[in-house]
Order: structure tokens, then sequence, then C-alpha cells
């Protein structure tokens, strides 16, 4: 109901405590709600800032806009539908890393395109429709929350399945 009502969280924290701008601990503490999820596939990855500029590290997914099985009416298009930072460990960061490089099509200046056949569980709060984006969605704080090595990237989410997720 929360997320039908477009609420984010909950504050919790005593009656009597202030407010400092910036605090991350203490006497208040935010509750969020539990994230949406969605399969997305792998399109794009360019080396990160600071300690990860030696990793392609930041990844940018998307999902079919089709059916990429019905290979009759010419497939189904990828489409961009978000960018993510950060969610893995370092293990994890590296295995990805490795996997670009050798998975890599196409580079266009720091960017590289991959072979798109790997998918991303990506939580996010929410999605709106977006003029600025291609596939006319924009997702509100995107994170990795997994690696689906075990699902096939056809078999990755639909943008019909994100459009449903838009709140007027």
């Amino acid at each position: 109901r929360s997320r039908d009502e477009a609420i984010e969280g909950v504050m919790l924290k005593r009656r009597d405590s202030p407010y400092v701008a910036g605090r991350r601990t203490g006497l208040w503490y935010k509750w969020k709600r539990d994230p949406l999820l969605i399969d997305c596939v792998l399109m794009y990855a360019q080396r990160g800032s600071g300690k990860r500029s030696s990793f392609y590290s930041d990844y940018t997914f998307g999902c079919w806009d089709g059916d990429p099985d019905d290979v009759e009416n010419g497939g189904a298009e990828l489409l961009p539908v978000g960018k993510a930072y950060f969610g893995f460990t370092d293990e994890e960061l590296k295995w990805l890393d490795r996997y670009v490089r050798q998975h890599t099509v196409k580079t266009f200046g720091p960017v590289r395109e991959t072979d798109k056949s790997l998918v991303f569980e990506v939580a996010f709060d929410s999605v709106h429709a977006s003029k600025r984006h291609k596939s006319g969605l924009a997702m509100r704080f995107p994170r990795i929350s997994r690696i689906r090595a075990d699902k096939p990237a056809h078999e990755a989410d639909r943008i019909d399945t994100l459009r449903a997720l838009v709140k007027d």
C-alpha cells in the first residue's frame, strides 16, 4: 500500500531528538519499503572512479522492447533503462571486470559495449516516464542486487514490465 500512496518509507525517532543534517546514525532511523526487482541485460560498461578506477564497474543495463525469440518479426531491441555503479563484492567486481574485457564487441571512447549475454537482477525504488531516455523510462535509485548467471539474456524482462510500474 505504501507504494500506491507514493510513500518512500517511515522515519522513527524519539520525540525529543533534534534533527542533525548529514547524520547517518543516531536517534533517527529510516525504514524504507522493499525495492522493486527486475531482470536486465548488461549492455555497456566503463571504468569506475577512485579505488575502482582500474575496473569496469559502472554498468548500463536494458530490457527488451518486444520478444527477443520472435525472429520472424525481427526479434526485439534491447533498450537501456538504467545505470548502476555499486552492489558488488570485490570478488564479483573482479569477475565482472574480466567478463566485460572478454565479452566486449565495440568500444566508444571509455565505454565498452558487451555481447548482451549477462543478466543482472536490478533493485530500484520506482520508475517514471522520461523524455530524456530512449526507453521512455527512468528508474529511481537503481542498484544491482545480484548477477543472474542462471538466466539466459533472452529471458530478461520486457520494457512493458517496467511501463506497468509507472505511476502518474
